[in-house]
């Protein structure tokens, strides 16, 4: 739960078409507590990939630690995926 009380819930969500089974991350942002809706997107494995490689790029730079040190570029997002 995130500190304004929204869920995320993170899920393999696999389709068995009969010639070719579709395969994604589903990514479900519950509503916070006030009742505001939330949100969900269904990612490619790369795509899910990426956000996370992004995620865990922004976190660095949000640990108490990073302020001490020189600030880094938040990594680009690829060409056709939507900025942060």
């Amino acid at each position: 739960m995130t500190s304004c009380g929204r869920r995320i819930a993170v899920k393999c969500l696999r389709l068995k078409i009969s010639e070719r089974p579709i395969n994604r991350i589903a990514l479900d942002v519950g509503p916070d507590r006030s009742g505001e809706h939330g949100l969900w997107a269904s990612l490619t494995a790369a795509e899910a990939r990426d956000l996370a490689h992004r995620l865990l790029a922004q976190a660095a730079l949000a640990e108490p630690s990073a302020s001490a040190q020189p600030s880094t570029p938040p990594p680009s997002a690829p060409p056709g995926s939507p900025g942060p």
